[in-house]
């Protein structure tokens, strides 16, 4: 049977009773003939043996073929700082703890871990392999959006119809057209979405509320509580309002407002074992300041004894550089041609030991529509990046690994949620802020008609139904993280250095940091490979 991927090599040494050091696997999958390569590491293997190790591998590919260059997975210990110190949660946060360890104290370099056990089988050891990734709310292959009129009508309906009903246990709401028949200064509810908000001369503000049989003014007044809430409303996103009607009844007054929100009560679900995943994003291989050589240190720890719990690893977009993303982005290209960029990232995605189980989403830089939700990458791109049998599906996508749900976004998105709040509640400096954000809105990308590109379906695919358990973005090339009502949100920052567009909008990346998560604890571990 042809041995195409490192997964393959490692069922088919299970097959034979072995089990097999990661470097080995990596080895063997990048020859130019992984079968017949195995077959002769098999036949010189000593009898006793039951695993195969790299040196031997090493060995046999020194006497009959050539080697892949020993570098790409030396220093085991390249393994450094603390990430910068985050900044305490936004105040709003139930939950405002950041990642900790059973003392209190914020986990940045790990306890040295232990390998992974093996299970034994009927033939002998066998090399445990990670369980296979269930994929929920993919776009891929669902796309009905043609742009007409009639398009913009249902995605906007389903939002609201989906997100209503998590609103509409915590208020007694009426429809628009009743409450406009409600005579004054009566009590009542509503929920929309946000049509428009304005200020009033006296200062105060008024939201518009729009749901499906018209929209109605609600007055929020400044010296309310709640006028704190209304510099967090985006155009577009659902909420509940209560209070109640002016004289003539054509206003409603506010008391109280409600976003769709992450139950305070919510429990996240957790690994029955000890196994972790790692989460990383914006590799951006193509670029100049592509950081190549930390890359290949990061990999080089995966293949080490510490590494050993970690199984899986997510990629939240953008692999590539790309082409034409950004005016005279060409000048900064080390590859011009966009399907040499994906070739390039399918070498370096060669050094990551083939037992891992790999999740990517596309992101803006990917050669996929800009317009989300985002389908996976095509089948001459999938080709491309086939070696390590990867699972590729759309963004957004809830990705379930070890019982834990992982909602990966690429996270364009968060460049309007910076845009529009104040700086103290959402900020570039601190992403996992804006992240809190779309998880008590309940949308990943509530407004349209902004920053973000956004596609009719007759579904919306950017609503977040389901609580996750970890919410990880990308894309603004910045480290942040925290628990919001106990999801824990991770933006893993990039693997590019500053490049000298990032210069002009003043962006300072947070390079080659990857993200660990115990998936039996959920908490967080930060490597750093500068």
């Amino acid at each position: 049977m042809p041995l195409e991927t490192p997964r393959r090599i490692v069922t088919e040494l299970a097959s034979r009773g072995y089990n097999a050091e990661r470097e080995a696997v990596t080895l063997l999958a990048r020859t130019s003939d992984p079968a017949a390569a195995l077959e002769r590491a098999l036949e010189t293997v000593p009898e006793d043996a039951l695993k195969l190790s790299a040196a031997h591998v090493r060995s046999v590919l020194d006497s009959r073929d050539p080697a892949p260059d020993p570098s790409s997975t030396s220093d085991p210990d390249a393994d450094a700082a603390s990430p910068p110190p985050t900044p305490d949660p936004s105040p709003s946060v139930d939950d405002p703890s950041t990642p900790s360890t059973s003392d209190g104290t914020t986990p940045v370099e790990g306890d040295g871990g232990t390998a992974a056990p093996v299970e034994t089988g009927g033939s002998g050891n066998r090399p445990r392999t990670p369980q296979a990734a269930a994929i929920a709310g993919d776009i891929t292959g669902r796309s009905t959006g043609t742009g007409e009129y009639g398009d913009f009508v249902t995605v906007f309906r389903d939002r609201y119809e989906r997100l209503s009903r998590k609103l509409t246990g915590r208020v007694n709401h009426r429809p628009t057209t009743a409450v406009s028949n409600m005579p004054g200064g009566e009590e009542t509810a509503l929920v929309g979405m946000i049509n428009d908000v304005r200020s009033t001369a006296s200062g105060h503000w008024l939201v518009e509320l729009e749901d499906t049989n018209g929209v109605f003014p609600c007055l929020v007044l400044k010296d309310k509580p709640i006028a704190d809430l209304v510099d967090e409303l985006l155009l577009d996103e659902v909420i509940a309002v209560e209070g109640s009607l002016s004289g003539d009844g054509g206003v409603l007054f506010v008391d109280s407002l409600h976003f769709p929100e992450i139950p305070r009560t919510h429990r996240p679900n957790t690994a029955d074992r000890h196994v972790q995943a790692a989460l990383v994003s914006d590799v951006h291989v193509g670029s100049q300041e592509f950081m190549g050589e930390a890359w290949s240190r990061f990999t080089s720890w995966l293949h080490t004894e510490e590494a050993a719990p970690v199984e899986y690893l997510l990629i939240a977009g953008d692999m590539v550089e790309g082409v034409g993303v950004y005016p005279n982005q060409d000048e900064e290209l080390s590859t011009i041609d966009i399907y040499d960029q994906y070739e390039e990232f399918s070498e370096y995605l060669k050094e990551v030991p083939g037992d891992l189980e790999i999740v990517m989403i596309p992101g803006n830089h990917d050669a996929v529509r800009l317009a989300e939700p985002q389908p996976a990458f095509d089948e001459e791109l999938r080709g491309i990046m086939s070696a390590h049998d990867a699972r590729i599906t759309g963004n957004p996508s809830t990705v379930t690994i070890e019982g834990v749900n992982v909602l990966m976004y690429h996270g364009v998105s968060l460049d309007e949620v910076i845009a529009e709040l104040p700086e103290h509640k959402a900020s570039y400096d601190d992403p996992h802020l804006a992240m809190y954000h779309l998880l008590k809105k309940r949308h990943v990308a509530p407004q349209y008609g902004g920053h973000t590109r956004l596609a009719p379906e007759e579904r919306d695919y950017l609503v977040i139904d389901d609580v996750p358990d970890v919410f990880h973005t990308g894309h603004v090339h910045k480290l942040g993280y925290g628990k919001y009502n106990n999801v824990l949100a991770i933006n893993s920052g990039c693997w590019q250095e500053q490049t000298d567009f990032q210069k002009s909008v003043n962006i300072d990346p947070d390079h080659a940091f990857a993200p660990i998560v115990d998936l039996d604890t959920l908490e967080l571990t930060i490597r750093d490979f500068n």
